[in-house]
């Protein structure tokens, strides 16, 4: 049902401004935009990008497939999160599909072009889902999954081959 309510409000490019939960009744605090709650070892799954020469939204994150790597857009510069160039990606699974052009989410303020899924307000972030260990737990991870690591307080990037860990332990 939710996956039913996440494509109508892509389809109609629906502007919210409240915070959105998925698979939870209740945020963290006020300060939270996107948050995910018990999502049974499963993680966020980043856009893969084949051509991002017409991004320029700083703060952007994508799975770029042209080289297998997560990464974010800062100052006109795309930064690399997966630190490794193995993984493998079949890009299929989402160019088989047709897109609504124009659609997205907005949660806040409409005021950013790119993005299908955009976060806009100042004062609030994203929660990213959270697994412990998700290296060990999360059995077949999608290439561009990103989480946080309950246990070792890690963000947690796959490539499609294997995890990038980001944060001191």
């Amino acid at each position: 049902m939710k996956n039913i309510l996440l494509f109508v409000l892509l389809s109609a490019g629906v502007s919210l401004k409240a915070q959105v939960l998925i698979s939870k009744d209740k945020a963290e605090n006020a300060s939270v935009s996107l948050s995910f709650g018990n999502t049974e070892n499963k993680g966020l799954v980043l856009p893969y990008v084949e051509n991002k020469s017409g991004i320029t939204e700083n703060g952007t994150i994508i799975f770029d497939a042209t080289d297998k790597k997560v990464k974010y857009l800062k100052e006109n510069s795309w930064f690399d999160l997966t630190m490794d160039d193995t993984g493998m990606v079949d890009v299929s699974i989402q160019t088989a599909k047709t897109e609504v052009a124009g659609s997205k989410v907005s949660v806040g303020e409409a005021t950013a072009t790119d993005g299908v899924l955009v976060l806009e307000e100042s004062d609030k972030a994203m929660v990213l889902p959270k697994v412990a260990e998700p290296h060990l737990n999360i059995i077949n991870p999608s290439p561009g999954m990103m989480v946080y690591d309950t246990k070792n307080k890690l963000l947690c990037v796959y490539n499609g081959t294997v995890w990038t860990f980001w944060g001191a332990k």
